[in-house]
């Protein structure tokens, strides 16, 4: 039986991920990179509790575009603002945790 070492519940109840996801501070901006190509950069996701590779497929797969994960900052390929904003909150991160710039 597997237990979680924060809460002590066993890992199928486990709530430590929605209480962090609740403390999260998100800003979703966008850049430019070569040649006009534009880059959604989602911030703030703290990596010490909330598994940010996986957010990541996850929103590469619901965006149906490419992406990666450097320093604690996910890239998706394109502009998705807004796409990615009610992703989140759909995942379970609150609406006034997540700004988009």
């Amino acid at each position: 039986m597997n237990v979680c070492q924060k809460c002590g519940l066993v890992k199928e109840l486990c709530v430590c991920e929605t209480i962090a996801k609740e403390e999260q501070r998100i800003h979703i901006t966008i850049i430019k990179r070569s040649f006009g190509k534009l880059i959604t950069l989602v911030k703030g996701i703290d990596t010490k509790d909330i598994d940010i590779k996986e957010l990541a497929k996850g929103l590469k797969t619901k965006m149906a575009c490419g992406g990666t994960v450097k320093d604690g900052v996910i890239e998706l390929q394109g502009d998705h603002r807004q796409k990615v904003k009610k992703e989140l909150i759909m995942m379970g991160f609150p609406s006034e945790s997540v700004d988009i710039s």
